[in-house]
């Protein structure tokens, strides 16, 4: 049996070994290598996650936001999304033009010590000034002119304006056809909104924007809305518009360029008519204008250079008006390099790793020179990619290749090469035999051996082209989406690309 002193200095010694074995815990757990103590980096879709992850090696708890099968452009985060940036550290992510998302993200995280990483902008981000839109007053009647103008602060010398409305803030801003200045002039509706005004550089990245302004609409007791609806009787027939079924429109792509085929369709609810007639204008302070030989649910339009506004119109048996959509923005935009996918050119990819580099060091300066470090491998990688494009394209004799979208201008344009777009197309329309017809010109035109389309992005469009002209199809690979494919064969940012550049060359070659 043990004596009283001994059983005391046992119970001591178990004390002072607990005490130390607490210590070493707590030292363990706040050590720099332990995994809660690295910092926490959400990047947008998968470029931004690849390049980050390459940057931040083991030193950071780097999260994919868009996952497998889903789309970069139109993801909708989540309320877990959400709720994972407000505890980030770094959110790395590409522009406005390719995550379309990202300001009504900001908008609802609450998170002051967030660090935010617009690969886009490069490594040496300078002031880009700002925005601020004078000429508003406390209130508008329905039918004023608004009269607004933009004034950029700085000493950047753009002039690629657009403007962008929406109802309110829980609604997604769309762009206001017939606005590519400074100055806004539009008619007043209905009901208020909110406006805002953006300037873009000359790779057609955003360079400043306002802050969104509520454009009051005041009637007061609708005596001016009441004189605007007594005037215009031709348009009489249009009154009973909403007593029927609404009217969307499918296949509206974020922009065309002048000569694209614009096509649109009419979604609706059965019904009895087959009346169709479709309307455009400039904006909202012009008149519409039918559009001849449009008088079907379907809508095929050549664009002229000039953004405008269309609408269906469905007609019972009487030529009275059924039902008509919401009108819908179709925004021409001819800008050089309109296209986000920067990083489909290796070297606009190395200015995005180095901005990335540069977040997480100011997130994490005692990891300097691991991201240095880190950074400058990838580089090196990226210049080795650049050189392999360099020497399989520079002795090829065509020149030219078609894709489905346009996603790879910036590549064309570092290697020399044309991007032929099917333009106007959109996933969600299938070609008219006419249009088909056209492209078929456009493929003999050029002798056209290949039509690409988009890994990870539906084929039916190229494949009905490709079997209509006798030509084949082939892959590229544009990383918007983290697709089956990717994960099964293992295929990260350096492997695609030179599937790119290997699928490639059966059209230049």
């Amino acid at each position: 049996m043990l004596n009283p002193k001994m059983l005391r200095t046992i119970l001591v010694l178990f004390t002072v070994t607990a005490v130390l074995f607490g210590c070493q815990s707590q030292n363990t757990q706040e050590s720099p290598n332990n995994e809660e103590t690295k910092i926490s980096v959400i990047a947008s879709f998968l470029p931004m996650y690849e390049f980050t992850k390459n940057i931040a090696g083991d030193r950071a708890d780097v999260q994919l936001m868009v996952s497998e099968g889903q789309d970069a452009h139109h993801y909708e985060p989540s309320a877990q999304d959400v709720a994972a940036v407000n505890e980030a550290d770094v959110f790395v992510y590409s522009s406005e033009e390719m995550e379309f998302w990202v300001k009504s993200l900001f908008n609802t995280v609450e998170n002051d010590n967030l660090i935010i990483a617009r690969s886009a902008d490069g490594p040496d981000k300078s002031d880009t000034g700002s925005v601020q839109i004078d000429g508003a007053t406390d209130h508008y009647h329905t039918g004023d002119e608004i009269a607004l103008t933009a004034n950029l602060t700085g000493d950047a010398d753009y002039d690629h304006w657009h403007w962008y409305q929406r109802a309110n803030a829980d609604e997604e801003w769309a762009a206001i056809s017939g606005q590519g200045t400074e100055t806004f002039t539009y008619e007043a509706q209905e009901e208020s909104f909110e406006v805002k005004a953006v300037i873009y550089d000359n790779n057609h990245n955003v360079h400043a924007e306002s802050e969104p302004i509520e454009l009051n609409i005041d009637n007061h007791d609708s005596s001016v809305q009441e004189e605007k609806e007594n005037e215009g009787h031709e348009h009489e027939n249009h009154s009973n518009a909403q007593a029927g079924e609404k009217i969307t429109i499918a296949g509206l792509a974020d922009h065309y360029h002048t000569g694209d085929v614009v096509t649109l369709v009419a979604e609706s609810e059965e019904t009895d008519y087959e009346n169709w007639k479709w309307f455009i204008r400039e904006d909202a302070n012009q008149d519409w204008e039918i559009v001849p030989d449009q008088e079907k649910k379907r809508f095929e339009y050549k664009t002229t250079g000039e953004s405008f506004e269309a609408k269906a119109v469905l007609y019972d048996d009487d030529q009275n008006v059924q039902t008509e959509s919401s009108p819908v923005s179709v925004l021409i935009d001819d800008h050089e390099n309109q296209d986000p996918h920067i990083w489909l050119d290796p070297v606009l990819a190395q200015n995005q790793v180095l901005a990335i580099r540069n977040a997480l060091i100011e997130a994490d300066p005692e990891g300097k020179e691991i991201y240095e470090e880190n950074a400058e491998a990838f580089v090196k990688e990226l210049k080795a990619l650049d050189e392999e494009y360099r020497i399989t394209l520079e002795d090829a004799e065509n020149r030219a290749f078609v894709v489905q979208h346009q996603a790879f201008g910036y590549l064309a344009e570092r290697y020399d090469l044309e991007q032929i777009a099917i333009g106007g197309l959109s996933t969600e329309v299938e070609p008219s035999p006419s249009r088909i017809a056209e492209i078929g010109k456009l493929v003999q035109e050029h002798n056209v051996p290949v039509i690409y389309y988009q890994q990870g992005a539906s084929s039916s469009i190229a494949q009905t082209v490709a079997n209509e002209t006798g030509t084949k199809t082939g892959v590229l690979y544009d990383l918007e989406v983290l697709s089956e494919e990717l994960l099964a064969n293992d295929l990260g940012y350096l492997e695609a690309m030179r599937h790119n550049l290997e699928a490639l060359q059966a059209s230049i070659n």
